[in-house]
C-alpha cells in the first residue's frame, strides 16, 4: 500500500548534488524537528517536469515558507549529477533542495512507482507533493497520470497550508 497520510517516511539516503560533488543526506537529516514541502517528479528536464511542476514551486517559494515551512525539496528517479545540473539550468539555487532517489528506493518505499519502460525511463517515481511535519506525511496529493502536475502543483500545495 502507498503511504498515506499519518505514516512516518521509510528511512531512505538520497544524494545531494553540492558543489565538492554528491553528498549523502538521510530523511532524519532532512525531515526531522522540520516542516518539509517535497515533491517528487518523474524525471528531471523531462517535460512537465521542466516546463511546469518544477517552475510553479521555484515562483512560489517564498510564499511557501511563509506559511512556516522550513525547506522545499524535489526528488527524483535521477543520478545526483542530472540532478545538479537541473537545479543550475531552473534557478532554483538556495530555493529547492534536489534529491537524487537513482535507484528508486526512496520511491519503492513509499510504493509510488510506476513503470516507464515503454517510454525508455525504467521504474521512476509517481509524481505527488506532499507535506512532512517531523517526519510525518500530513498532506499528499498523487496524481493519477504522470505528464500531469495539477493535485501536486506548487499553487495547489500552497492552498493546503
Amino acid at each position: 500500500m502507498p503511504i498515506s497520510v499519518g505514516e512516518k517516511l521509510p528511512s531512505a539516503t538520497f544524494r545531494v548534488p553540492t558543489e565538492d560533488g554528491p553528498v549523502p543526506k538521510t530523511t532524519d537529516e532532512i525531515f526531522k524537528g522540520k516542516k518539509v514541502v517535497l515533491f517528487a517528479v518523474p524525471g528531471a528536464f523531462t517535460p512537465t517536469c521542466h516546463k511546469n511542476h518544477l517552475p510553479g514551486y521555484v515562483h512560489e517559494a517564498d510564499a511557501i515558507t511563509a506559511k512556516g515551512v522550513d525547506a522545499i525539496a524535489v526528488v527524483s528517479v535521477n543520478d545526483p549529477f542530472v540532478m545538479g545540473a537541473w537545479e543550475k539550468a531552473s534557478g532554483a539555487d538556495g530555493k529547492i533542495v534536489f534529491l537524487a532517489d537513482p535507484d528508486a528506493s526512496f520511491a519503492s518505499a513509499l510504493d509510488l512507482t510506476f513503470d516507464g519502460s515503454a517510454a525508455g525511463l525504467g521504474v521512476r517515481s509517481k509524481r505527488y507533493s506532499m507535506v512532512v511535519e517531523d517526519g510525518v506525511v500530513t498532506r499528499l496529493n498523487v496524481e493519477d497520470v504522470p505528464s500531469k502536475a495539477d493535485i501536486s502543483s506548487a499553487t495547489a500545495l500552497l492552498a493546503q497550508l
